[in-house]
């Protein structure tokens, strides 16, 4: 599939660009970025590179994942990556992270809404899924917000990338 813009008030999510590298590996010294979602550790500038320019384009290219930077229409500045991954049959997981600056204003349900409003319209889905760590306060958050519904904590469901076994939450939205 060819990569969309969708824009919001205050948004315009895009696909990344080589310009965005520098802020992708910006906010991905974040010590939560790190804990909570799966990028590597120490976070180089060769990772933001591989994404941007390789990994990214190519889950567009495969129709697997779909993700899409949300940029601030006042300035540009970065607030986050925002993705849309092809589970099984109209199954996707909605996953996400923040720059810590753009964190507690709203832009993640924003970004995240509209991005789930494209996948309902645009791909065949019937549930969307958001799994996050326990202890992810914030995710969970944005997920709730969205219309997410709790199922569950799955017991040491993944290995963190601090080597330990952790508990994670999983959330279901249906079609509307």
């Amino acid at each position: 599939m060819e990569p969309v813009t969708l824009e919001t008030d205050r948004l315009i999510l895009r696909p990344f660009a080589p310009k965005d590298v520098d802020a992708v590996y910006d906010a991905c010294q974040d010590r939560d970025i790190q804990y909570y979602t799966p990028v590597p550790v120490p976070y180089e500038r060769e990772h933001a590179e591989q994404r941007v320019q390789e990994e990214w384009p190519q889950g567009w290219a495969s129709d697997k994942d779909y993700t899409l930077g949300a940029f601030r229409r006042d300035g540009g500045a970065l607030v986050g990556s925002y993705c849309l991954t092809r589970l099984s049959r109209g199954v996707y997981e909605l996953g996400y992270w923040a720059v810590r600056e753009q964190r507690g204003h709203g832009y993640s349900a924003e970004a995240a809404r509209a991005l789930c409003d494209w996948g309902w319209a645009t791909l065949d889905v019937h549930r969307m899924e958001w799994w996050a760590m326990v202890g992810n306060t914030g995710s969970r958050a944005v997920a709730e917000k969205l219309g997410f519904t709790l199922e569950g904590t799955l017991r040491s469901r993944g290995i963190a990338n601090d080597g330990e076994p952790h508990d994670w939450w999983v959330g279901g939205l249906l079609r509307p």
